[in-house]
């Protein structure tokens, strides 16, 4: 058994034995999930049906790193797809174009083949929760709102 750091290259013996590698579409997924959920303003990959059904499983501990990502895999090529949902305030070419790097150069270290291309589509912008403000509107049964300070 060879021993390897964590993400560090791995020495091959001279004489290993000759054989064939294939690299799995799932692998080639999750390296690319990983990668684009790493790049700064990256809220969500997928589309909103699958991010639901997402938080369910993480709930319960079963992530699906594979939602909002396509990969095809050839013998020395492949071809992602990516369709995200920003966090709102970032610059959405700025980060597709982070993302595509981001995604480039972990499949091309990690899985070796040639990347030919990464396409990034932005599906939403997710917009953060209003803050508080400093008083709540309080409804009484006749269908009024008071406006009350909130206690600090």
């Amino acid at each position: 058994m060879i021993d390897q750091p964590m993400g560090g290259p791995l020495a091959v013996p001279q004489n290993a034995p000759a054989g064939r590698t294939v690299i799995g579409d799932a692998a080639a997924v999750k390296i690319a999930a990983i990668a684009a959920r790493a790049v700064p303003g990256v809220h969500a990959l997928g589309a909103g049906s699958g991010r639901a059904l997402g938080a369910i499983r993480d709930a319960v501990g079963a992530n699906d790193l594979s939602h909002g990502v396509k990969v095809e895999v050839g013998q020395t090529q492949l071809a992602v797809d990516i369709s995200l949902v920003a966090s709102y305030g970032f610059a959405l070419n700025a980060l597709a174009d982070a993302v595509r790097a981001a995604v480039y150069e972990a499949l091309t270290e990690l899985v070796g083949l040639e990347v030919i291309e990464v396409n990034v589509e932005i599906l939403d912008v997710h917009l953060p929760l209003p803050t508080e403000s400093k008083t709540a509107g309080r409804v009484d049964p006749t269908g009024s709102t008071q406006i009350q300070p909130m206690a600090e």
